[in-house]
């Protein structure tokens, strides 16, 4: 029986403020960072001593073993073409900006004697700057090892459930102390405009689509989506907008509204009080630990709105099933196409 395995991929962070640089410059493929940016990057890693995010998805990744092999044992008796093989699989875990590369990843798998992967990006909501480059680093290296290939999961039932486990004690509290049902606001990390329009025709003609629709790119939609599924699994909640926060310091556009703009609006408003829950990121790290937790706090304080967010969806038990799903389905994908 070939070996099968899962890949997980996500965006790497570094371990100290002396590898920023050089994170950053694989962040931007290559091009150089001004050195106003690199120190801005290190203030914000200072403030919240260090990214968490390899430790956690490591973590996520032997919780979505373990689920996934104990699924397989219960299984196999009653349903033995699916995709468990009798044997462990393992769940491999890949950065495209940091270490461990997913190119060494794969070439490991391969080194293993892994014959099929079912390769999932933690990042839900389908981009072509985000999951399309980590889908070309994961293909380059494959050589002869077969990949099932999952795309976007951002409407899957058990992700929208995830968040909406964390939301819900969240908005229970606050909207208790407050005294009236707050109201949520949800975030993805946004990205430039010129990223996510439809691609040129040289792009076209290079080779095959790394996303679905009509030459656009889902991101902004797909995003949206989450959140509409979040919200209707919490129909508590009286009012609830939508924002992309994190905008980078390269040049151009990037899709909008902002967090701080959607605050002054809401101010405006006369909101006082809100739950921000970034439904575009599966742990903690530097976008939710400084971003949200300092930078937009600290906006909100200015207009005299109280800001709160629930907990990340980390170690969540429902997260994890969500990616054995995505997992055992890859997997069983690529035993059908053996044959």
């Amino acid at each position: 029986m070939p070996k099968q395995a899962v890949l997980l991929l996500a965006h790497g962070t570094p371990e100290t403020l002396e590898q920023i640089p050089e994170y950053l410059r694989n962040v931007v493929s290559g091009r150089p960072v001004p050195q106003a940016v690199v120190e801005e990057i290190q203030h914000r890693y200072s403030l919240i001593g260090k990214s968490p995010l390899t430790e956690i998805t490591m973590a996520q990744a032997r919780l979505v073993e373990k689920e996934l092999n104990r699924q397989g044992e219960a299984n196999s008796v009653s349903h033995p073409s699916e995709a468990w093989t009798g044997h462990p699989i393992p769940v491999y875990v890949g950065m495209r900006n940091w270490r461990p590369y997913i190119p060494e990843v794969v070439r490991q798998m391969r080194a293993d004697g892994v014959e099929g992967a079912a390769v999932i990006c933690m990042a839900p909501q389908n981009s072509r700057t985000s999951v399309g480059l980590y889908r070309r680093a994961a293909e380059a290296e494959a050589g002869g090892l077969r990949i099932d290939f999952t795309a976007g999961w951002a409407e899957h039932p058990l992700l929208a459930d995830a968040f909406a486990e964390r939301l819900r004690p969240a908005w229970a509290k606050l909207s208790a102390e407050v005294g009236e049902p707050a109201p949520v606001l949800f975030t993805a990390h946004s990205v430039p405009t010129r990223t996510v329009g439809a691609p040129a025709a040289s792009a076209e003609s290079a080779g095959p689509k790394l996303w679905p629709g009509e030459g656009s790119d889902p991101y902004a939609e797909d995003a949206r989506r989450t959140a509409e599924l979040v919200a209707a699994r919490v129909p508590e909640i009286p009012r609830w907008w939508f924002a992309f926060q994190s905008q980078g310091a390269s040049g151009g556009p990037w899709i909008g509204p902002s967090v701080e703009e959607t605050l002054d609006r809401l101010a405006g408003e006369g909101v006082k009080a809100l739950i921000l829950q970034p439904i575009g990121f599966l742990c903690d790290h530097v976008e939710i630990l400084y971003d949200v937790d300092i930078h937009f706090r600290e906006y909100a304080g200015k207009l005299r709105i109280r800001l709160e967010r629930p907990e990340s969806l980390n170690a969540s038990e429902t997260l994890a099933r969500a990616v054995t799903d995505l997992a055992r389905g890859g997997l069983q994908r690529l035993r059908d196409a053996k044959g």
